[in-house]
């Protein structure tokens, strides 16, 4: 579970993302990975962040999302993200388990 705050910019989070079978880290060099964040139990995506990461971490399977301006403007509650990566052959592969994010208000 990752602990947000309401209205903060510029928070982030880090996912290495690796091969089930082998632990190998996927090389996301030709991708663009995304992560669409959502209200637990609904349908409708919120926000779409699009990973910053360097080429060095994104051929480590790395992927650092950052929660910019408006993002974090949710009510107080449990949210989820998926990560999905479109690599340059347009292939894509989803994450398959589900990121649990909890936002609170702020002071």
């Amino acid at each position: 579970m990752f602990y947000l705050v309401k209205d903060d910019v510029g928070t982030q989070i880090k996912a290495t993302i690796t091969r089930e079978d082998d632990g190998s880290a996927v090389d996301l060099s030709t991708a663009t990975v995304k992560m669409y964040f959502r209200k637990k139990g609904t349908t409708t995506v919120l926000s779409t962040l699009t990973s910053s990461s360097s080429s060095s971490q994104k051929s480590a399977g790395i992927a650092v999302f950052e929660f910019g301006s408006g993002v974090l403007a949710v009510d107080e509650g449990k949210y989820e993200g998926e990560i999905e990566a479109t690599f340059a052959s347009g292939a894509v592969e989803s994450v398959f388990e589900i990121l649990d994010f909890y936002v609170r208000a702020d002071f």
